[in-house]
C-alpha cells in the first residue's frame, strides 16, 4: 500500500509522527483480517479489533517482543525514541506507562513502513496478531 508520494528521511522524523502512521497501518492490517475472516457487522468488528489496536495490547505486544528478543537493535532505538516521545494528552482509560508503550508500538510499525521495511513490519504484525489470538484461546478455554 504505498502511495506515489515519498517521504523524506522517514528515519528522522519525531516519533509522534511514527507513531500517527503506524497507528493507520496497524488498525488497516487488523480490520483486513477481520473482515477477511468474515465479521462484517460493524459493531462486532469494532469490539474484536479493539483487543488488537487498544493501548493496553498494543504495550503488552512491545512488552511480549522485548522480552522474547524479537526486536532488532535498530528497531528498539525506535521504540526507545516513541516510548520517550512527550504527547501533550493521554486517554482517561489509559495509565501514562501503557500509553508511551503503545505509542512505541506504533512507531516501530510507522518506521517499518515508511522505510520500506514491509516484510520485517509483517512479520511483527503477525507476531502481534498471534499474541493477541494466543490470550484470547487461553481466556475462552
Amino acid at each position: 500500500m504505498d502511495l506515489n508520494e515519498t517521504v523524506n528521511e522517514p528515519e528522522q522524523l519525531n516519533a509522534l509522527a511514527l507513531a500517527y502512521m503506524g497507528d493507520g497501518v496497524f488498525d488497516v492490517y487488523i480490520r483486513y483480517r477481520l473482515i477477511s475472516q468474515g465479521q462484517v457487522r460493524p459493531n462486532q468488528l469494532h469490539r474484536r479489533a479493539t483487543a488488537y489496536v487498544s493501548a493496553k495490547a498494543q504495550a503488552l505486544i512491545l512488552y511480549s517482543m522485548q522480552e522474547q528478543g524479537v526486536l532488532r537493535e535498530e528497531e528498539e532505538a525506535v521504540v526507545r525514541r516513541g516510548r520517550n516521545a512527550k504527547s501533550g494528552t493521554i486517554p482517561k482509560h489509559t495509565d501514562q506507562q501503557t500509553y508511551r508503550m503503545s505509542t512505541a508500538f506504533e512507531a516501530l510499525i510507522g518506521y517499518l513502513y515508511l522505510t520500506k521495511q514491509h516484510e520485517r513490519m509483517d512479520e511483527l504484525i503477525q507476531y502481534a496478531v498471534d499474541w493477541i489470538e494466543g490470550k484470547e484461546e487461553l481466556s475462552h478455554d
